[in-house]
């Protein structure tokens, strides 16, 4: 899929799938493909294999190609498959490549592990994965990768650069970011399901879910509320059965994908267990996404 096409799917939601592992920290990739089978009951406009919720930083390379691989042999061509890259200078450009030889159609670039680089290194850095893999790259700002609009303006000048994803939830900046470049970029929402209302109140028309991964109805509801500018409606859906989970990803580092992960454990899917320095949810905490499931269940968006 070249750059373009890529961009003209990427409308509505992109999907995140955990990487489930064994209680041995193994790969668990039958329990990947049945996740994958079940988000695409949904019309997902696309999935990102091995990315944030997917665990890339504690996958080795030949791992991160075994989770691409399943992905786009288990979607079959009806969606695109968007690999995870990141780490360092080399370790990228191999991912990068590998992305590319494995079918995937497009590449998510996290920022390098080395914290508050130097813009001219991060323009070399995103470049090497670029050329590496050929395919359009989507330029991940999150953590302290907080660009400027000019900086982001650099970044969107290289070849096969396509789309930004915000995973800062600063709508200021976003905006003005936005404002700077235009339709130089796809725009892409990243920070989470809760932010629906703020990405699509300035215009974006996509966003990466990790709801996605449990609970693929209440995702897409939450794209169509927004396209619609349905605000009532929306803000409701996300006050009721939105804010509850993000409160509780907030009470520790790493529940973000641990509480993805028990949650679908509880559901009767592959969540597994995560891999060190992430940690497990705590008991009590526990009940807290069950009495959130069951109100998923009693609103139609969960049929598990």
């Amino acid at each position: 899929m070249n750059p373009q096409e890529l961009c003209s799917r990427l409308n509505g939601v992109i999907g995140f799938p955990v990487t489930p592992f064994n209680d041995d920290h193994s790969l668990d990739l039958d329990g990947h493909r049945e996740n994958v089978r079940y988000m695409l009951e949904q019309p997902m406009c696309a999935l990102v294999a091995a990315g944030g919720t997917g665990e890339l930083y504690s996958l080795d390379p030949d791992e991160v190609r075994q989770v691409v691989e399943a992905t786009i042999e288990e979607t079959a061509g009806r969606v695109p498959v968007i690999a995870g890259v990141g780490f360092a200078g080399g370790l990228a450009k191999r991912l990068a490549k590998q992305a590319a030889d494995s079918g995937a159609d497009g590449v998510l670039a996290f920022p390098p592990y080395y914290p508050n680089a130097e813009m001219d290194g991060l323009v070399d850095y995103y470049s090497d994965i670029a050329d590496a893999s050929g395919l359009g790259v989507l330029v991940y700002s999150r953590d302290w990768a907080h660009y400027t609009p000019t900086q982001a303006e650099r970044l969107a000048a290289i070849p096969n650069v396509v789309a930004w994803k915000d995973g800062s939830a600063d709508i200021r900046r976003y905006q003005m970011i936005r404002e700077r470049l235009g339709d130089k970029l796809h725009w892409v929402g990243g920070a989470g399901d809760d932010m629906v209302p703020g990405y699509y109140g300035i215009g974006v028309r996509a966003y990466t879910s990790s709801i996605s991964a449990v609970a693929p109805k209440l995702s897409i509801k939450l794209h169509e509320l927004g396209v619609a500018q349905a605000s009532d409606e929306l803000n409701q859906l996300i006050t009721e059965h939105v804010v509850p989970l993000y409160a509780l990803r907030t009470k520790r580092k790493g529940y973000e994908v641990s509480a993805m992960k028990t949650m679908l454990n509880m559901i009767g899917l592959r969540g597994g267990v995560v891999r060190p320095p992430l940690v497990e949810v705590a008991e009590a905490e526990q009940e807290e996404l069950k009495r959130i499931l069951e109100g998923w269940r009693r609103a139609g968006f969960l049929d598990r």
